[in-house]
């Protein structure tokens, strides 16, 4: 099925969560904040978070500074 990710058109399998984009992308153990339609979906909630076609997906990198 079809998202976008960070604002272009991406291919994820039909049942896919929002733990198995994350890996999907290479993303695990990242500092990584998600947003779906919107609205933020904390990291505890990733691995039952069903994502569905059409949804707007952003994935931000945190960097820290100082």
């Amino acid at each position: 099925m079809k998202i976008v990710l960070n604002g272009e058109n991406h291919e994820i399998p039909e049942t896919c969560t929002a733990a198995a984009l994350v890996e999907q992308l290479q993303l695990g153990g990242k500092r990584i904040a998600m947003e779906v339609n919107m609205e933020i979906v904390p990291r505890s909630e990733y691995a039952s978070y069903p994502l569905n076609a059409g949804d707007r997906v952003e994935i931000v990198h945190a960097i820290g500074g100082g």
